[in-house]
């Protein structure tokens, strides 16, 4: 078992005390991790302040070529890495493995933007005036991720706040701390200045105290749920933080009767259960047409059966690995009750698994649920786990209505093989991102945003870029 330290102004150091971090699948313990002190996260912030004021005056190019190092060492450990994901967090060791490289990628990608970051030279308003329009980097950022695709999105995070000229205080979620923390390892042993990057976790209070009352703190980067969204906004307030949030999802995937049939029950199955469900944009309340619901359903449930549980290190891989933790399988059991007592039906799963081998991991079988009304738990929060809820429509608009009846707005997917259906309804939709005919609904090139409760700010392409620089304007008097 090994033990894990905190990586401050460019020096490994324990902390006070240690929690620990287990494995889903038997609820062994893998490893210990250090707590930060507060006198400690005082000096990371120093730290990384006085560290700010060297990065961002390096030439954009340097900043870039030492990104492009920092992917290539994420590169040459992605397969050690993925398994402590695996280990950590319970998804198929090659899901783990594509998603650190997915982060080089991304330290990549930010690396060739950081060298083309922009200004203007708006018109004078009178002729002895000129006006120039700069972008400076923010300052220090304080970055926290969920532990659902912990090295994916602390990258979103650490590559553009980088290339900017940004220094980054890291903390990895306490579910997941482990592949994190070799990530920031990784990217300082590509020779980041002390102080650029860093690694703190520990007391979530603690931490986000210090962080949001820390006037040298600018700008607070988060992927979590909605709830802790909204403490942030609050605590932000003493401070005025500047605030990127990508949070909660509950996300609709509608199904109209001239949909490809075969792909749409596909599709539909894959990013329901996809990561046992745990993932932002998992598909969880379906709505069909009312022609096709029946043999929707029959078909979803008959593809839902076909699924495998299994170790995240099984070989061919499992379809479904455990939860995260024990609080997630209680809250599916929370929502199958509800359902049930509401008069919904469940077709399968609803349960953990039966088999033995199951009983020390925090499993639990994928679920069909139908029979649904508006006021069910499943159809209101956000599950986070393996259920999903299919209802009917008889029309786009009745399906518009029940797809916008929530406080997010993250992510909506769409069948249809009429391509006027889909603007019209994809314009209609109240979610950041539509995805039709297909469950990829983000790109390393194109914006993430959420909608709603579903966030403030953006992530990914150049505009992800832009949330980690400000812009000054010079007037000049010639």
């Amino acid at each position: 078992m090994q033990h894990y330290q905190l990586f401050m102004n460019g020096k490994w150091e324990e902390g006070e005390g240690h929690f620990h971090v287990t494995n889903p699948s038997n609820g062994e313990v893998i490893a210990t991790v250090a707590k930060v002190t507060l006198p400690q996260m005082k000096a990371a912030i120093e730290g990384a302040h006085a560290a700010f004021k060297v990065w961002s005056k390096k030439l954009a190019v340097e900043r870039s070529r030492l990104l492009f190092r920092a992917a290539e060492k994420v590169r040459e450990r992605a397969a050690e890495m993925g398994m402590l994901l695996a280990k950590e967090q319970g998804k198929a060791v090659k899901d783990a493995e594509r998603e650190i490289l997915g982060a080089a990628d991304c330290l990549e990608y930010y690396a060739c933007l950081g060298v083309n970051i922009l200004g203007e030279v708006p018109p004078h308003n009178a002729v002895n005036l000129r006006s120039i329009a700069i972008r400076q980097p923010v300052g220090v950022v304080f970055a926290v991720a969920a532990w659902n695709y912990p090295v994916s999105l602390i990258s979103w995070k650490v590559a553009p706040a980088l290339a900017s000229g940004c220094t980054v205080i890291v903390k990895p979620s306490r579910e997941t701390p482990l592949s994190t923390i070799e990530f920031v390892r990784a990217c300082n042993d590509a020779g980041l200045p002390a102080g650029v990057l860093n690694v703190v976790s520990g007391d979530n209070a603690l931490i986000s105290g210090e962080i949001f009352a820390n006037p040298l703190v600018k700008l607070v980067a988060l992927t979590g749920s909605t709830e802790t969204g909204k403490e942030f906004i609050k605590a932000s307030a003493q401070t005025v933080k500047r605030l990127m949030l990508e949070l909660g999802g509950h996300s609709p995937f509608i199904v109209f009767a001239d949909a490809d049939l075969t792909r749409a029950v596909k599709d539909g199955v894959k990013r329901a259960f996809r990561n046992t469900g745990q993932i932002c944009n998992s598909v969880n309340r379906i709505f069909v047409e009312k022609r096709i619901y029946d043999q929707y359903v029959e078909n979803f449930v008959e593809g839902t059966r076909k699924l495998r549980i299994g170790d995240p290190f099984d070989d061919p891989a499992p379809d479904c690995g455990p939860m995260v933790n024990e609080a997630g399988v209680k809250r599916m059991e929370e929502f199958v009750q509800d359902a049930v007592t509401k008069g919904g039906r469940v077709h399968c799963g609803g349960k953990r698994p039966d088999d033995p081998k199951f009983q020390k991991g925090c499993y639990f079988e994928p679920t069909v649920v139908t029979n649904v009304t508006p006021d069910m738990k499943v159809m209101v929060d956000e599950p986070f786990g393996p259920i999903v809820a299919i209802d009917s429509f008889t029309s786009a608009e009745e399906a518009i209505a029940k797809a916008n009846n929530t406080c997010y707005g993250l992510v909506a997917y769409v069948y249809t093989s009429n391509m006027k259906t889909a603007a019209m309804v994809a314009e209609n939709l109240e979610w950041g991102n539509v995805a039709i005919n297909n469950i990829s609904p983000d790109s390393l090139y194109a914006p993430y945003p959420g909608w709603k409760e579903s966030g403030i700010g953006l992530e990914l392409g150049h505009y992800g870029l832009d949330q980690y620089l400000e812009w000054k304007h010079i007037k000049i008097e010639v």
